[in-house]
């Protein structure tokens, strides 16, 4: 596929918060082959391994992750960056690290991260993502963060859109390094953003069927997941259920692939170059109209069977008790932050807060229950319906 005219060019990158003088030191590589080779890398990569997606702690090994999932949605971000012809490296970086400022628990442990800021600024795992990338996650010697270039750092502020009240965190990254918060990012970032919603749309199904908390039968009310499966049924009449529902799966997705390419061509037609992306005033890579309307109804089937059901929620109140607990002891008594936070902790809020936020939100949900049966003599119970 020939590069588009409108693909972010890494040659033309805006830089890097802090200058470095590496050039050849490690392979000719383009500036967002580094980045994305430095988010796979870091540390708080890895731990995604072991953080929520949908199920907290599973028992059970086939359920995903928020690591399987960001490289899920890196692979189908590749695809429409391909065939649209933007930068690759550049949306598979910002598709792998899209997910990194989750806390423990997945949005039960980000609600009691924001409840107990409330005071203090608040928790956003979209801003901690660039907290932790800029700031937090720090590997080398000349500076602080992994010094990613402005193109993944404005494409993770943005990728949803402008922003037009940053939190704190987001806010001090985009002082010192001003990322242009009130204007559309670029396609790669948009990409971005749809990858995750085809990848969690149709995987969380997959999850969910196995877990036994959404009925084949239910989802088929979605007229168009049903010409999806009907047709499965037509191409292998024979063969196994588990194996039809994955085609299903995997059916969808092509559907919704498809139709981002056709949408995206259509409404970049006339564009020539990349700071027409950004000037263009609304998004240009997502879905059709009738797959936009199609992609809500699913989606709210999901919240209604999957993710606000009523296992789901019993267990997600007492992860978000975990998270509660944990921030109020170390808030009470430093004494139970491990060395290194404990020296490191500022004696005046909100900085104080942060801190301790910081502290857990870079946890993985084993970890979490580690420290709460450390502090509070037990392991929390409950915490796994899958």
């Amino acid at each position: 596929m020939a590069r588009s005219p409108l693909a972010s060019d890494p040659a033309r990158s805006r830089g890097r918060e802090f200058v470095e003088d590496r050039e050849g030191a490690r392979g000719p590589r383009s500036e967002f082959q580094r980045d994305r080779d430095r988010i796979i890398h870091s540390i708080a990569f890895r731990r995604l391994r072991s953080k929520t997606q949908v199920f907290i702690a599973p028992d059970g090994d086939h359920y995903r992750t928020r690591l399987t999932h960001s490289l899920e949605v890196a692979q189908i971000g590749r695809v429409i960056a391909r065939e649209l012809g933007l930068d690759e490296d550049l949306t598979e970086a910002l598709c792998l690290a899209h997910d990194i400022g989750h806390p423990p628990f997945g949005h039960a442990g980000e609600q009691a991260l924001s409840d107990a800021m409330e005071q203090h600024g608040g928790f956003d795992h979209n801003a901690q993502s660039l907290r932790m990338l800029a700031r937090l996650e720090s590997p080398y010697c000349d500076h602080e963060g992994l010094n990613l270039s402005w193109e993944v750092l404005e494409g993770l502020a943005k990728h949803n859109g402008p922003v037009a009240a940053p939190n704190w965190a987001l806010a001090e990254i985009d002082q010192a390094f001003p990322l242009e918060l009130g204007s559309w990012a670029s396609l790669e970032a948009q990409v971005a953003a749809v990858a995750d919603d085809i990848a969690y749309d149709n995987h969380d199904i997959d999850d969910g069927l196995r877990a036994g908390f959404i009925d084949l039968d239910d989802l088929l009310q979605i007229d168009f997941v049903a010409d999806q499966w009907r047709d499965v049924e037509k191409r292998f009449p024979d063969a196994p259920r588990e194996r039809q529902l994955r085609e299903l799966v995997r059916a969808q997705i092509g559907l919704m692939v498809n139709d981002v390419l056709a949408a995206t061509r259509k409404a970049t037609q006339g564009l020539e170059v990349v700071g027409d992306v950004r000037a263009a005033g609304r998004a240009l890579a997502g879905f059709s109209p009738g797959m936009a309307n199609d992609e809500r109804r699913l989606k709210r089937f999901m919240y209604d069977r999957l993710y606000y059901h009523p296992d789901q929620i019993e267990t997600a109140e007492r992860a978000r008790d975990v998270v509660s607990r944990l921030f109020a002891a170390y808030d009470q008594d430093a004494g139970t932050l491990p060395d290194e936070w404990r020296a490191s902790k500022p004696a005046g809020e909100p900085r104080r807060s942060r801190h301790i936020a910081d502290f857990i939100a870079g946890m993985t949900d084993r970890y979490a229950m580690d420290q709460f049966a450390r502090i509070y003599g037990k392991v929390p119970e409950g915490l796994s319906n899958v």
